[in-house]
């Protein structure tokens, strides 16, 4: 079969690897389909494991089933989640899922930028759902993040009514944009430095939009009524944009610090000023079942406008112009990888 080889992110080869072979209680997917997510292009960690086979936004069909997995079988369309937690750890049982040592180290084999995966049978157990018919495969590359975003937003406490501002309108901020009006925010605000998407995060629900190099407290002020934001999200984890959050904050609001940023950044913050106006800060890494479920529903039932959102459909062997686009954040917004297109 083929696989893209990740090297570096200017460095991805098309290479030879055999179809893995299953045990009894794992899987074998062709996969369909797999979206390039911002943390396939962070070269300073991904090139610490290299070579490999990257991509984890998949979606594809069942065509190897173990003689011990019960509940699937061959032609079945279904999503697969790479991570999956134990869900019997002292984390897991305190619902903080995504920092279980379990989910850190699970993973499928080669990746999803090759022509088949095999599944594991933990990652068989607790990481694999079948597709409706109505979600087709490019739609379910979007379970995973989308279900990363649902997962932040479910943490930070948003309630319906909410002012939200979102720093940062590429892919992740987009799904916190649709989200967010989706479960009936008040306000939804979006900032970013690329008019390209500062018009696509319009299209997507956002009530307001300026450019990240403006004051952006003060516009947020200005336009919610003397007030900061009830939910301030980090799409980015640009410095600038960090401080953008604390700045932009309103009494007794949330900070969800949502992307990564550089591994060394050190951010200080007003400690007195978060005291005295009850603010709270959340992190918030991957998802799990309770984030999964609604948002398959919510796709399932078109409330979330994914096919929108992708700007770029290519065959495996574009995968470096793929990762180009994805690194230049030009105008590219969602770049989905048709692994068995022509074939």
């Amino acid at each position: 079969m083929r696989a893209a080889m990740y090297y570096s992110n200017s460095d991805i080869r098309i290479e030879e690897m055999p179809v893995p072979s299953i045990a009894p209680g794992e899987m074998l997917i062709k996969v369909h389909a797999c979206g390039i997510c911002g943390s396939d292009v962070m070269e300073w960690y991904r090139i610490k494991t290299a070579p490999r086979v990257l991509g984890h936004e998949i979606a594809g069909e069942i065509v190897g089933v173990g003689t011990e997995v019960k509940g699937f079988e061959e032609g079945q369309r279904v999503f697969v989640t790479h991570h999956v937690p134990c869900n019997t750890c002292h984390y897991c049982d305190i619902g903080h899922h995504s920092t279980c040592d379990t989910l850190r180290s699970t993973n499928f084999h080669p990746g999803g930028f090759a022509e088949y995966l095999r599944v594991p049978a933990i990652n068989v157990e607790h990481g694999t759902y079948l597709l409706p018919d109505e979600i087709s495969y490019e739609e379910g590359t979007f379970i995973e993040p989308l279900g990363c975003v649902y997962r932040g937003q479910r943490l930070a406490g948003f309630r319906s009514g909410h002012t939200v501002l979102v720093l940062g309108s590429g892919i992740s901020g987009m799904l916190h944009i649709a989200l967010a009006k989706a479960q009936g925010a008040g306000l939804v605000i979006a900032t970013d430095v690329s008019r390209f998407r500062l018009d696509l995060a319009k299209r997507m629900g956002a009530d307001m939009v300026m450019d990240a190099k403006e004051d952006v407290a003060a516009h947020v002020r200005e336009k919610n009524d003397g007030r900061g934001a009830d939910l301030v999200i980090t799409a980015t984890g640009a410095k600038p944009a960090l401080q953008q959050a604390l700045d932009s904050v309103g009494r007794g609001g949330t900070i969800l610090w949502f992307a990564p940023s550089d591994p060394d950044l050190l951010l200080p913050m007003p400690f007195n000023k978060m005291w005295k106006d009850e603010i709270s800060t959340v992190t918030s890494y991957a998802a799990c079942l309770e984030d999964i479920l609604p948002v398959i529903d919510l796709l399932k039932e078109k409330r979330i406008p994914v096919k929108e959102m992708i700007t770029h459909r290519l065959p495996l062997e574009e995968i470096e112009e793929g990762f180009r686009l994805v690194t230049e954040a030009d105008e590219s917004l969602k770049v989905v990888m048709e692994i068995h297109r022509g074939r």
